[in-house]
């Protein structure tokens, strides 16, 4: 599975864009705020239909214009496939594959398998719940349509009993109504919270050696899944909450507030890990999802790398481009010394420079 080439037309910073990447380690270099990572999160809205960064449509469209369009030409089994997307700073966003319009997501996702990786991943580790569940939803989301069909209609019913709930100031008579939702609630959220059980227990099976490698055989580290209710319970639970979701105007029982806690020798490494131990977990789990994507659809993903190698030391570093192994990877950086003094795989090299990605030749920089 290889992203073959990518054109953008009025994507962020971009007027036009033709690029054509190679299968195997392909290098964007340039100064800061050039549009490096603007070319890594059109490759993965290609994939996924989402910003990395969350941004809206409206945001990633040019100031001046209206309309962006992103055209990516993906190989999987030796067979090409096209897809564009249109985004519109007012309206939803076209996809087409090979030239045929597609009405749901889950007809793209999956075509193009993604790992993104950045020093914000981070995040993942040390802040909030929303934002492991977003990392969990994402991945879920590329590798099971099932979920992803569930994951879409149980939000959608987490908004109506929401809205329902605020209705009721005005019309208490609708207080019936929550049963019909919550027997919805409760059909979509029991599978959405078994499939997050299952995929920890996949993630755990191999993060926990991958971490035993880059900490040196010092560290176990487990991530343990916290639902905010099991299957058997959420009906009751759900149920029981009626009079204080009513109170509040809001749902409070359900998978829309799960966590996922990452356990460094049993102490939880938000609260009580170093900044050093807690880049190792995020490391730890990008390089799990790797592995863990190719277990399950036999494909090597496409790995994307944000300005990733500055933040490691030069063990991690190697630890890293070592798991990279055949995966088309595609990386930004400032400058190409760490590449180079590490005697990295480089396949091709693209300087970007406002707005521009110029390929050019391995003779044309040195390699020392």
């Amino acid at each position: 599975m290889i992203v073959k080439s990518l054109e953008l037309a009025n994507y962020r910073n971009y007027s036009t864009l033709a690029i054509q990447f190679d299968k195997g380690v392909n290098i964007l270099y340039g100064d800061n705020a050039q549009g490096k990572t603007n070319i890594l999160e059109a490759v993965f809205m290609a994939a996924t239909t989402k910003s990395h960064r969350g941004s809206k449509d409206k945001e990633i469209v040019n100031f001046e214009q209206e309309e962006a369009h992103i055209r990516t030409y993906v190989e999987k089994d030796g067979i090409d496939t096209r897809v564009d997307m249109h985004l519109r700073k007012a309206g939803s966003k076209g996809i087409a594959i090979d030239g045929q319009k597609i009405k749901r997501a889950a007809d793209l996702l999956g075509l193009c398998n993604v790992v993104f990786f950045s020093p914000e991943d981070l995040g993942i580790i040390k802040n909030g719940p929303s934002e492991r569940r977003r990392f969990v939803d994402m991945e879920l989301c590329q590798l099971d349509n099932v979920y992803l069909h569930d994951l879409n209609n149980y939000n959608k019913v987490v908004n109506q009993r929401n809205k329902l709930l605020r209705d009721l100031i005005f019309n208490p008579g609708l207080m019936d109504m929550l049963s019909v939702w919550d027997m919805q609630l409760v059909d979509y959220g029991s599978r959405i919270i078994s499939r997050r059980r299952r995929f920890i227990d996949q993630l755990n099976q191999i993060i926990v050696e991958i971490h035993k490698k880059l900490s040196g055989d010092k560290e176990k580290l487990v991530i343990q899944y916290m639902p905010d209710t099991g299957e058997e319970e959420f009906a009751r639970k759900l149920q029981f909450s009626q009079e204080r979701d009513s109170r509040l105007k809001t749902t409070s029982v359900g998978p829309h507030r799960d966590d996922f806690v990452f356990l460094i020798d049993d102490m939880d490494a938000r609260k009580f890990g170093s900044q050093g131990q807690q880049r190792t977990a995020a490391l730890s789990l990008k390089l799990s999802e790797i592995e863990l994507v190719k277990s399950l659809i036999h494909e090597n993903p496409v790995l994307l790398l944000d300005d990733v190698l500055s933040e490691l030391d030069s063990t991690r570093q190697q630890l890293l481009c070592n798991s990279i192994g055949d995966i088309q990877t595609i990386i930004t950086c400032t400058g190409l010394e760490d590449f180079i003094n590490n005697r990295f795989q480089i396949d091709r090299v693209f300087r970007v420079e406002q707005g521009t990605a110029v390929c050019i030749n391995e003779e044309q920089f040195d390699r020392g």
